[in-house]
């Protein structure tokens, strides 16, 4: 639930972010950008921390048999998520990583509709990565 919340509010700045973000003119839409150096390494530090706070709740507070692999995509999505509301490039990368991860946990649980979902998803985070680089 707390995830969902997350989302709910990342969701709504991302949307104030990119109809209120700083532009080369009023008439332009929000640039595209790469992340810088700094922001790179906080996000890699938010996001260890988040994969092993998760990692350690999955595994004491659930019966999940895979709770490094579920805290591995769950931080990665939070952070690809706040990276798409800034319209950072390099969040479709950390898109392709997650879901090409979530894939595999979906193979290793036999779950094979869920993951040609993820394998197309995987597929659409590479196709919006060459049209945001061209965009940039």
């Amino acid at each position: 639930m707390a995830l969902q919340i997350y989302y709910l509010f990342i969701s709504m700045y991302g949307w104030y972010h990119w109809t209120h973000g700083i532009r080369e003119s009023s008439s332009d839409k929000l640039p595209v950008k790469k992340v810088n150096v700094t922001t790179g390494i906080v996000l890699l530090m938010i996001f260890g921390m988040l994969w092993i706070s998760i990692g350690m709740i999955l595994k004491h507070l659930t019966d999940s048999d895979v709770p490094w692999g579920d805290a591995f995509t769950t931080a990665g999505s939070i952070i690809a998520t706040w990276m798409l509301a800034r319209k950072i490039l390099e969040h479709w990368l950390v898109w392709i990583i997650v879901d090409l991860v979530a894939a595999g946990l979906y193979f290793s649980k036999g779950m094979y509709p869920t993951l040609i979902l993820y394998l197309i998803y995987s597929i659409i985070a590479v196709v919006g990565y060459y049209q945001w680089r061209k965009d940039l």
